[in-house]
């Protein structure tokens, strides 16, 4: 199984086509475990106000493309903040 920092270069180069158990892996280590899970979504909080959360859907396997540069950018804002969700 790919790293996180490998999957991450993944996700950079083609949001197109990541597995969503890769999805997953990342939004894992960066924002903790799901506070909502067991259906075809995973839902995570994120440490900022605003829309504090991070939703990806599994598609047949697949993370859904716009949900991966959601995921990047959300990575992005707790690398400039330094916040951290675990």
């Amino acid at each position: 199984m790919p790293s996180v920092d490998k999957i991450l270069q993944q996700m950079r180069a083609s949001p197109v086509g990541l597995r969503f158990a890769d999805l997953k892996k990342v939004c894992d280590h960066y924002f903790g475990k799901p506070r909502q899970a067991g259906s075809s979504h995973a839902v995570y909080k994120t440490p900022w106000p605003g829309d504090p959360r991070v939703n990806i859907q599994n598609e047949k396997g697949r993370a859904k493309p716009y949900q991966v540069r959601q995921v990047l950018q959300a990575v992005e804002q707790l690398e400039r903040t330094g916040k951290t969700g675990i």
